[in-house]
């Protein structure tokens, strides 16, 4: 590889890693070249990249990025899932997929919202609900007390009513 070439890879790594919510370090030995296409299809369907790069390139692209010191994991066979919306959706490819393939991708580390995750806050990461339910029960959290306080103003409202036509038949009956 020609130095430009590095530069543009290195650049370009940077500006993904830079927009991302979260990636994930990975060490893919032991995947066939057919599961390593399933796992990056799978990814895809995601929104999520799979970048496998030279690991002094991926050190190099680190340089200037307000992240923890992770150089030291770019040892081996190092592919990075990059999730740039949801930290939650590319780890549960990777657990979904490492489950099926005898733990592999292995997790080496993470790195979500800035900050490190080792590979078992990965794995309690990718246990959570999706965004979406997680969304939906804090809606229906909320929603529960507004609606115990809608059903005890109209049980107020009802009670007023009975009182007003109770006191209306009182005075009905006094004045006949």
């Amino acid at each position: 590889m020609r130095k430009d070439e590095k530069n543009v890879v290195v650049t370009e790594l940077q500006q993904k890693l830079g927009d991302a919510s979260a990636f994930y370090l990975t060490d893919f030995t032991g995947l066939s070249v057919k599961q390593i296409t399933e796992f990056r299809s799978r990814l895809r369907k995601q929104g999520v990249d799979y970048v496998v790069v030279k690991n002094t390139l991926a050190i190099r692209a680190l340089d200037g990025l307000e992240l923890p010191d992770i150089a030291g994991f770019f040892t081996g066979p190092t592919g990075v899932v990059i999730g740039r919306e949801d930290a939650v959706a590319p780890a549960k490819v990777l657990a979904d997929f490492a489950r099926e393939f005898g733990d592999r991708p292995t997790v080496k580390v993470g790195v979500v919202d800035r900050k490190p995750f080792d590979p078992a806050q990965v794995r309690q990461l990718a246990d959570m609900p999706p965004r979406e339910v997680l969304l939906a029960q804090i809606a229906g959290g909320l929603q529960a007390p507004m609606a115990r306080l809608a059903g005890g103003m109209s049980q107020l409202i009802a009670g007023f009513a009975r009182a007003v036509d109770q006191l209306r038949q009182q005075k009905e009956e006094a004045g006949a």
